[in-house]
């Protein structure tokens, strides 16, 4: 039996970010998924070597990988839009399942207990702190991208720079290795090639 997963993920490079906002940069959402999923490794491998934490950091990778997987079907829906009010919120989340099992359907029987265990958060501690810490990948990405627009002279990204960052600083709150991320790593963002070397 041919399996469609991997070509519908090899989709996500169609799927443009930001969409309701002047980029000087296009950015899509496999390019997004790549550095969530770095941005979580690290997070994870600062809480192991820095907080004792026993974390998996390739699965907070993987997590990170796929966790907008379901962005190709329904498209990317704007920050503002989705957090709106609380029924929006809801109404998205249950269209997010159903692309998410819509995917995970594509699958051969037998490897979609592997790929389910990406897409569904377990009641484990672990696995709701590796959550957590995609999650604060994500802002950090979400950072990383109104920097980027900043340094290119666009103003369109400041109220999302402000909110982000705030939204960040909770997180940092409750998660020390944003912190250590944060201080150490972004900073060098925005810098040139010549610089970072």
């Amino acid at each position: 039996m041919q399996s469609t997963f991997f070509a519908i993920v090899s989709r996500m490079k169609y799927i443009d970010r930001w969409a309701l906002m002047r980029s000087s940069r296009p950015e899509n959402l496999g390019e997004h998924s790549l550095e969530v999923a770095m941005i979580a490794h690290a997070l994870a491998t600062i809480g192991n070597v820095r907080y004792g934490r026993s974390l998996d950091a390739s699965e907070a990778a993987l997590i990170g990988l796929y966790h907008d997987a379901s962005e190709i079907i329904t498209g990317d829906m704007p920050t503002p839009v989705k957090y709106h009010d609380s029924r929006i919120r809801d109404a998205y989340k249950q269209v997010e399942h159903e692309a998410e099992q819509t995917l995970l359907s594509k699958l051969p029987a037998d490897l979609r207990p592997i790929y389910e265990a990406l897409f569904e958060p377990k009641d484990s501690p672990q696995d709701v702190y590796l959550r957590k810490l995609v999650k604060a990948a994500d802002k950090i990405n979400a950072l990383i991208k109104c920097i980027d627009e900043a340094q290119s002279g666009n103003t369109e990204f400041s109220r999302a720079e402000d909110s982000t960052r705030q939204r960040i600083d909770e997180l940092a709150a409750e998660l020390p290795e944003v912190s250590d991320f944060i201080c150490e790593f972004l900073p060098s963002y925005g810098s040139t090639l010549d610089e970072l070397l």
